[in-house]
């Protein structure tokens, strides 16, 4: 019998042109940048609004209860900016929160790519969401068959989660919630990249969520037990003894790379290849992760991306901390990763995992996030609750390290290179080939002369008051606005963003200048920019009566998008009686 090829891949680079995200400790891309590079440990005791904590820590022998009350958690999970979207009270209380949370950061994303969203409405964009839990329907239908609604549909299909990300955006292309447990969100941009590969979507939305409302999974899981007793993940330590599960959930933004540099826009990095597989009977134990299967994993990611394993910089490893599934991780790095490799240059692997736990259905996206982070700031990250080598890992004959202090990537003549890994309890395993970027020539300073025009918009008063708010602190000194010309920061604002119904102009030459009105803003004391024959007045006043406005007399030439604040949400609480 004929064995099947290995598949040919269209090897075009995937890039990446937006990101956000939430997990714990981090309430945006930057913040989890700032938690990872100080090494700090985002996981916390259980809040009293989650569980009965008393009774799920009950010393009864006679019932399973959570061996750890610690794990990462979201504060404020029943916010929601439900009229932003458009949508009533009471469907904003029986909307899943991991719904809501998605159509938030899918907007901030959006953002940061410097796509507004309008631009996308009916267009190919697909959606793909990896998620592994639906709490808040289980919630629902505890309160008894009385409880439910027809809104309750809403709830109880994975596949709305996709699905409510495409209905709110009009977005035609496919729209596929995954569920491969804690490789969902890995699997999930793997699904994105072949789709833009073959060219069934132009843009594709790649996401993972995890919020958790019921203790079941973790008393079960705590029997095995691979809960982590101390609520720590202590990958790659010989005191490693199981996980944390924590919330979480992420968004990126992916394009062809041919169409994101013909678009000019920013490339946060490139996924050059990858691939998912299944351990099959490699083992005895469907639960048991196999070395073998591990192999098989990376080395056809390797084969897909067109990159010799040998040249990989660092890993982000599954990295739960669990003593079975690290020295399989480590054995399978250690064969592929190792050959042809130079004694001299060890490759780096950590985990996200040991400051924020285990994000589950959001694990992959965010170890995605944090890798991408590491090639733009050319930094590895310490990996945390790292003392002393487990001693079932061979250390002395695999050319693999744990970091554990922040350590510069030397500069090797060529983008820096790192692999992504999931496994699911199915041994669903994926894995992502990804590399740094090519950083634009910075720019020369417009020649001095004329103001420029500065708009921001919201959709209440009080929103366009948190934008102006926003906009201070981003020009500020220590605000990564002063990193960014005046001429790019208003270019992007009128042309990157969508523009609401509650609108700000300001003239301004200066960094110093346009925040002063902003603060005059603040104050009550700005007016709006009179219409006489100044061109930039002119196309101010027509920007705030709501006239539609020619932009490109506005700005120089040489402007480009810069990333700017993200959407002020002006959240309220909903969760069900």
């Amino acid at each position: 019998m004929n064995r099947p090829t290995t598949p040919t891949r269209t090897r075009e680079p995937v890039a990446i042109v937006g990101m956000a995200c939430r997990f714990p400790g981090a309430p945006g891309v930057d913040a989890l940048w700032d938690l990872l590079r100080t090494g700090g440990d985002a996981t916390n005791e259980t809040p009293p609004d989650r569980y009965d904590i008393e009774a799920l820590y009950a010393p009864e022998p006679t019932r399973g209860k959570v061996i750890s009350r610690r794990s990462g958690y979201l504060p404020d999970v029943a916010g929601f900016d439900a009229d932003f979207f458009g949508l009533t009270a009471e469907e904003a209380t029986h909307l899943d929160p991991q719904q809501r949370l998605l159509m938030m950061l899918a907007w901030e994303a959006l953002e940061d790519s410097g796509i507004p969203p309008q631009q996308i409405e009916g267009t190919r964009t697909g959606v793909y969401v990896g998620s592994v839990h639906l709490h808040y329907a289980e919630l629902n239908a505890r309160r008894g068959l009385s409880a439910l609604r027809p809104s309750s549909v809403h709830n109880v299909y994975s596949s709305l989660l996709s699905g409510r990300l495409s209905y709110t955006f009009d977005l035609r292309g496919p729209s596929i919630s995954v569920d491969t447990a804690c490789s969902s969100s890995l699997v999930a941009i793997h699904l994105a990249c072949q789709s833009l590969r073959s060219g069934e979507t132009t843009l594709a939305l790649a996401a993972g969520v995890n919020l958790k409302f019921l203790p079941d999974e973790d008393v079960m899981l705590s029997q095995m037990p691979i809960i982590a007793p101390d609520g720590r993940c202590k990958f790659g330590d010989e005191r490693a003894d199981g996980f944390a599960p924590s919330d979480g959930a992420g968004v990126v933004v992916l394009k062809p790379l041919s169409a994101a540099l013909a678009d000019g826009d920013r490339i946060r990095a490139l996924i050059l290849g990858s691939a998912i597989s299944n351990d099959g009977r490699s083992v005895p134990n469907q639960l048991a992760p196999s070395v073998e299967g591990q192999v098989q994993m990376l080395r056809w990611a390797y084969e897909d991306a067109g990159v010799p394993p040998a040249e990989v910089d660092f890993i982000e490893a599954h990295g739960t901390g669990t003593p079975a599934i690290d020295p399989v991780e480590f054995a399978a790095f250690g064969e592929v990763l190792g050959k042809d490799r130079s004694a001299d240059r060890p490759c780096y692997v950590g985990s996200v995992k040991s400051n924020i736990g285990h994000a589950e259905g959001a694990a992959g996206i965010a170890a995605l996030i944090k890798t991408v982070l590491c090639l733009e700031h050319r930094q590895i990250v310490p990996s945390l609750h790292y003392e002393t080598p487990n001693p079932k890992i061979p250390w002395q004959d695999l050319p693999l390290r744990v970091p554990t202090e922040p350590l510069p990537i030397p500069d090797r003549g060529r983008p820096l290179i790192a692999g992504i890994s999931g496994q699911g309890i199915s041994a669903a395993n994926t894995h992502l080939v990804i590399s740094q970027a090519d950083h634009p020539t910075p720019c020369e300073p417009p020649p001095a002369g004329g103001p420029h025009l500065f708009v921001t918009s919201a959709r209440t008063d009080s929103a366009l008051r948190d934008t102006a708010i926003a906009y201070l602190a981003y020009l500020t000194p220590e605000g990564s606005g002063s990193a960014h010309r005046l001429a790019d920061i208003c270019r992007s604002a009128a042309l990157n963003r969508h523009h609401h119904v509650k609108r700000l102009a300001i003239l301004a030459g200066t960094h110093q200048e346009l925040s002063d009105r902003l603060q005059a803003f603040l104050d009550g004391e700005l007016h709006p920019p009179r219409a006489d024959d100044t061109t930039l007045q002119a196309l101010a006043h027509d920007y705030l009566a709501g006239e539609p406005v020619k932009w490109a007399s506005a700005f120089p030439q040489d402007t480009r998008y810069v990333p700017l604040p993200t959407y002020p949400w002006q959240t309220k609480r909903y969760w069900l009686d």
